[in-house]
Parts: structure tokens; sequence; C-alpha cells
């Protein structure tokens, strides 16, 4: 006997779904009215609740003994994993048409196999769509529950939690619960269902209601105290965070209470930050010389309570080529001018060969203030941390406005940062400039400090790329005429 003469002519079905998550039931049904041959128009999927079709032949449950039986040589009924991966999900949307969809598609894969490749088919991309919002509504899920803790009869703690979910998700999302709080005994109460967990067995409950979840306890005074500590001004966006956390879940967070008045701090904490931002515009130094004191006066990061001095730049106060270091040394230190140790030196012995002239070049240091660390009576080099040299950068940034450079060679990485404001490789980026927002131009190179820790072939290697890359700084101020 065919599948066609296992089927009543015309017979419309309905199939009863014992849940309205239990995909595996929808999934045996879909398949044997799939080797029956039965069109998508010709079933009704009813869950629990729900109406079905007036002319649709109607069946027990879970017997359904009315739907036909697959004859016994019937083709098995083909589903790529993507299908399966989309439908298990879409299969617990709260759309009542979400299960004829399914078989709709199943259906179309048995004649065209490939077609969940189809982006732009509207079956698709409507099972696409159900998935992706049942994921944001188990993830929601995950991020806003929020379990509060109530005593037994024999005095043993029980966690409940309140949730309500937009979606069939109660059941499925249960096990991740289980995991993360496997030690706990605790329940999780929804409009859809509950679930409890005794620390061994998982059982399932019937609907609840928003009374039957207790209200605040003494811990959450702690989170939210907490939760305004780190809540950070500078990077409210409230539209993606509510977009993230809707309205809907914030009686059910007990930070959700505080987020009103902590977006109207963050507010005010804002027209402040943009108020000091505009008195620091307005006070950039006028000079150098200005510089040079604000400099000496600074103690914005520790470096400058290391009993060092500082050390401001020094050259003209028009240079067309600005020198950027990394940081005094211990030589720059005790005599107060940049580059005046061995590595300064080297430099300048460099600058010579490359025809560049030291005296009209301005030179600098990304760090105004020699960190070192002692050994024995010696002061050793420590190189500054990124935090340190994005704070002193201002001052950088000051002598660049005040010099108008139109090339500026950073020596190091450290150096590159100071100007940049992000770490760079200098092994990639030296050889070619960056054009800075100012107009000028940024060449790299490593200092000359690295040079003297090497020895032979390393330190030769190192020294014709430092030469070149002097050279290829000649090469571009006598192109733009500086």
């Amino acid at each position: 006997m065919t599948a066609m003469q296992n089927v009543s002519l015309g017979a419309h079905y309905a199939v009863h779904l014992p849940a309205p998550d239990d995909f595996a039931f929808w999934r045996e049904r879909a398949r044997g009215l799939i080797q029956c041959d039965v069109p998508p128009d010709r079933v009704s999927w009813i869950e629990p609740g729900g109406t079905g079709d007036l002319f649709a032949s109607d069946g027990p449950s879970r017997g359904d003994k009315r739907l036909p039986s697959p004859p016994a040589d019937a083709p098995a009924v083909r589903a790529s994993q993507r299908f399966l991966t989309l439908a298990r999900s879409a299969g617990l949307h709260s759309d009542p048409a979400r299960f004829g969809l399914l078989y709709r598609v199943l259906w179309r894969l048995q004649r065209s196999p490939r077609m969940m490749e189809d982006k732009a088919d509207p079956d698709v991309r409507r099972i696409e769509e159900l998935a992706k919002s049942v994921r944001r509504d188990a993830h929601k899920m995950h991020a806003f529950v929020r379990f509060r803790e109530v005593s037994e009869d024999n005095g043993t703690p029980h966690f409940v939690a309140w949730f309500e979910p937009d979606h069939h998700i109660v059941r499925a999302e249960a096990a991740f619960f289980m995991r993360r709080f496997a030690n706990m005994r605790w329940s999780i109460l929804t409009p859809r269902g509950s679930m409890h967990w005794d620390g061994e067995v998982m059982r399932e409950g019937p609907p609840a209601r928003r009374e039957d979840a207790p209200g605040d306890d003494p811990v959450e005074d702690l989170w939210r105290s907490y939760y305004a500590s780190i809540f950070n001004p500078a990077r409210l966006k409230v539209g993606a965070m509510l977009s993230e956390m809707p309205r809907k879940y914030w009686k059910n967070l007990p930070e959700a209470q505080i987020i009103p008045q902590l977006i109207a701090g963050a507010q005010a904490r804002e027209a402040v930050m943009v108020a000091a931002g505009e008195r620091e515009e307005r006070a950039r130094p006028a000079s150098l010389a200005v510089v040079a004191q604000g400099v000496a006066a600074c103690r914005d990061c520790p470096i400058a309570d290391c009993g060092t001095r500082a050390v401001a730049g020094e050259g003209p106060g028009q240079a067309h080529l600005m020198i950027v270091g990394e940081q005094p040394g211990d030589q720059e230190d005790i005599a107060g001018r940049p580059f005046v140790g061995p590595a300064g030196q080297l430099l300048d012995r460099y600058l010579t060969s490359a025809g560049i002239d030291r005296s009209a070049a301005y030179l600098t240091n990304a760090v105004k203030h020699f960190k070192f660390t002692w050994k024995g009576k010696h002061r050793l080099h420590q190189s500054p941390q990124a935090k340190e040299i994005d704070t002193c950068r201002w001052w950088l940034d000051a002598e660049r406005a005040l010099v108008r450079p139109r090339i500026v060679l950073a020596l190091g990485a450290s150096a590159a940062r100071g100007v940049l404001g992000r770490t760079v490789s200098v092994s990639k980026a030296r050889g070619a400039p960056i054009m800075l927002d100012d107009g000028a131009e940024l060449w790299m190179t490593v200092h000359p400090s690295y040079l003297l820790r090497l020895d032979g072939a390393a330190r030769e290697t190192q020294a014709t790329l430092f030469a070149s890359d002097l050279a290829a700084v000649q090469g571009r101020m006598a192109d733009i005429g500086a």
C-alpha cells in the first residue's frame, strides 16, 4: 500500500501537542506525516489550550490514532543539521503558527534539500527570526534571574526567583541553572511554569504569580551599593542599556531601583566633566616656558614622586623636526636636559651622519620624569607603563601644539604611544610616515639605548637600520623644504 493509499482522500489532521515546548513529539509526528505524503495545508498543530481546524480529524494528545501510519517502504525523512538546530529553538517560540511553519519547511526540504542555504526564502528567514528571538529570551533569563533567600520549615536555605519569559524556554534553560547552582536548593517561578531543584532532582511545577516570589532580602542592599560603585557615567548609553535590559525586567532586579537616579546623576557628572574639560582646554599653556613650569609641578602619575626632577623639552620654538624619546635617563635627570647621557650622545653621532642638525630640532620625551629602580648605589632605568605614558601625553600634546613640527620622529614604542595614544609595533611601522591629525608626519625608529644593549652582528644590523631611518627622515625634510 502506497503512502497516498494510506491517507484518506482530502482528510485534514489535527495534531495535539502534549506541551508547547515538546519538540521531540512534534518531530516524531512530523516525520510520520511526511512519510505519508501529507501536505502542510492538511495538518493543524495544536498546543495545549489551542483550537484546531474545524474540519480536521481529531486525535488524542499522545496517541493521535487517527493519524495515518507510514508504509513500511516509506523513504527516510531528510533534514539538514542547520534546520534541526534552528527548529529546536524556533519550536520554543510563543508564535502559535511555529509548528506549522516548521512542518512546511520540512516538507519542502524533501524536494529542495539545500533550501536552508537560501537566506532570501521567506520561510527560512522566519525560522531564523523565531530562533533568534528565543535565544535572546534565554540570554535575558540567564542575565536577569535574581534569587532571593527564604527558609524552609526545617531552616534549610532555599532560593527563589521570579522571571517572565516571552517564550516557552523555562524547561529548556533549567539545565543552565542546575549546572551553575548545583549545590543550591532553588526554584524559578514563571507565568509559564516553574522549575524546582533540590540538589539532586529537578521537578516541574505549575505556573506561578509574582506574589508567590519573595520580596527584597538584606543582601540586596549590599548588591545595590556595589552596583552604584561600578556604574560608569562616562560609558552610559541609555538607549543601548534599554535595548539590553528592557524595563519589563527592572521590577525583578534589585539594582534597577536605583537606575533612574544613577542615570540622572550620570548626566550631572557628565556636565561637570565636560565643564572641567573646557576649563582644561582654556588653560592649555601659552608658551614652552609655561609648559616647563607645569611639568615641574605635575604630580599626576607616581613617577613624579620618585624624587627626580622634571625634564621638559628643549630646542627652537618653531622647529620643523621634533624628536621624541621615551623618558629622561639618569644623566638627563641630573642635568635637567634631554638626551645628554650615553643614548643622547649616540643619537648625536647618528644625527650628524644623517645630515640632521640637532640644534635645529626640538627634543623631548613622552614621559617627563625618570622612572628607575635602585641596584646598590646605581639607578637602573624602568620602562614606563602605558597609563603613565597616557597621563603625561597632555604635556607632549601641548609641546606639539606650540612647536607645530612638520615631522615628528618617535624613538621607540613608548614615544610612539605618547604621540598616537595607542601602542604600535616599531618594527612594522618604521620606514613609512603616519599622518597625524594636525597634518604632521610621524616617523618611527628604535631608541638609541636599544643599540647600546646589543653587540656583535645584532648591533651592526640594528645600527644600519637606525641610520637608514634617520636618512629617510632627512630626505623627507628636504622634500618638504624643512
